[in-house]
């Protein structure tokens, strides 16, 4: 007896959602006391010869702890930032919730899975696109490598070609499908390793610097598109990236690690009313009003910049309140433009390295911008 779309079904049960998440639970990635260690070779200091000689044979070996009891939790559909130094962590971590590498301590799931136990049907929830891996074959054209990821996760034709428009609406990428991806500019090939990832409509998505190369046209494509694939099919996205304006733009929250330990986890919003202590404002204006209110109003700020009609201030946000400093501006003076300016996010981020695990405890002293 022939049992009619039995391997259909079976393929419908691996694709079906979580358990986890359909009881309502919410949280798709949660990573608890995450530890991970590699062997690296132990270095001498000013070896002589016979040591040289010696280590071609025989090797000293170091532990190196690359994650240090990282614990965090992310909800179905949020989308999180990732962001630290060079040599930080992050790359670990995401190969760790990708499956690629086994922590050495620690417990981690994502999408009711266990990564690295469960490689087979976890891949069928996650897209990943790393900048520096492709997934797509350089020598063939873009389609024939979709063609394979679309026989890969068993879609269906038409579920396939609707992918397809989807993609090529909001991605622009239907101009070049049908050109090997060697011939591609790193801007166009970005696009398509996105559009790869998301073939198969996956749960969590990791994202590996996705706008590098991308022209300002071209970023702001892929911006809205990745909002609307977040906000539209509650995708979960997880963004590594050094750009910090991706960050700002896309993400509800962000972690920052620093040497293997997670030092803030938060909203931008919040980390900028907790650790911005000055905010700048800077104002044109033709004429005096009221010389004694603006006597006592700049004695509650500090001068940075000052030209014939144009002059900028420092507020120091522990001691002041900004829309008090603005109407005493307005009544004092005859303004013609006026602009409150917070310190860059990568000011703030910076100092956030610079204090380390400490900074998740200690306010921050933002320093003011030089303005030679």
């Amino acid at each position: 007896m022939e049992v009619k779309g039995a391997e259909a079904w079976s393929l419908d049960l691996l694709l079906a959602p979580c358990p986890l998440l359909l009881a309502g639970v919410g949280t798709i990635i949660k990573v608890n006391h995450l530890v991970k260690d590699f062997k690296v070779p132990k270095k001498q200091l000013n070896p002589g010869l016979g040591q040289k000689v010696l280590s071609v044979f025989y090797r000293e070996w170091e532990t190196k702890r690359a994650l240090k009891q990282v614990s965090f939790e992310v909800k179905q559909g949020e989308f999180v930032g990732y962001v630290g130094p060079n040599g930080a962590g992050k790359s670990t971590t995401i190969k760790i919730l990708t499956g690629v590498l086994t922590p050495t301590e620690g417990e981690v799931q994502v999408a009711g899975f266990v990564p690295y136990k469960q490689r087979y049907e976890y891949t069928y929830h996650i897209g990943v696109v790393f900048g520096n891996r492709s997934l797509l074959e350089f020598d063939i054209p873009v389609i024939d490598s979709f063609r394979l990821y679309r026989d890969i996760y068993e879609l269906n034709p038409k579920a396939f070609q609707e992918r397809l428009e989807f993609f090529s609406e909001i991605l622009k990428i239907d101009q070049f499908l049908h050109i090997p991806v060697r011939k591609l500019s790193l801007g166009e090939r970005m696009r398509c390793e996105i559009a790869a990832s998301l073939l198969h409509k996956p749960q969590v998505v990791f994202l590996d610097e996705p706008t590098i190369g991308l022209d300002v046209l071209a970023k702001e494509e892929v911006r809205n598109f990745l909002t609307r694939i977040n906000q539209e099919d509650k995708t979960t996205i997880m963004l590594t990236t050094h750009d910090m304006s991706d960050i700002e733009a896309l993400c509800d929250r962000i972690f920052i690690i620093d040497e293997g330990s997670i030092i803030y986890d938060g909203s931008l919003t919040e980390m900028k009313r907790k650790y911005v202590q000055w905010k700048r404002i800077e104002f044109e204006y033709h004429g005096v009003k009221n010389p004694l209110l603006l006597k006592e109003v700049l004695k509650k700020t500090r001068v940075l910049e000052q030209t014939q009609n144009f002059v900028s201030l420092e507020v120091n946000l522990l001691e002041q309140d900004v829309p008090e400093i603005i109407g005493g501006l307005l009544n004092s003076l005859d303004i013609s433009d006026l602009n409150v300016q917070e310190p860059r996010l990568e000011s703030v981020i910076k100092e956030i390295y610079r204090r380390g695990i400490n900074a998740a405890v200690d306010p921050l002293e933002i320093p003011s911008p030089n303005l030679s």
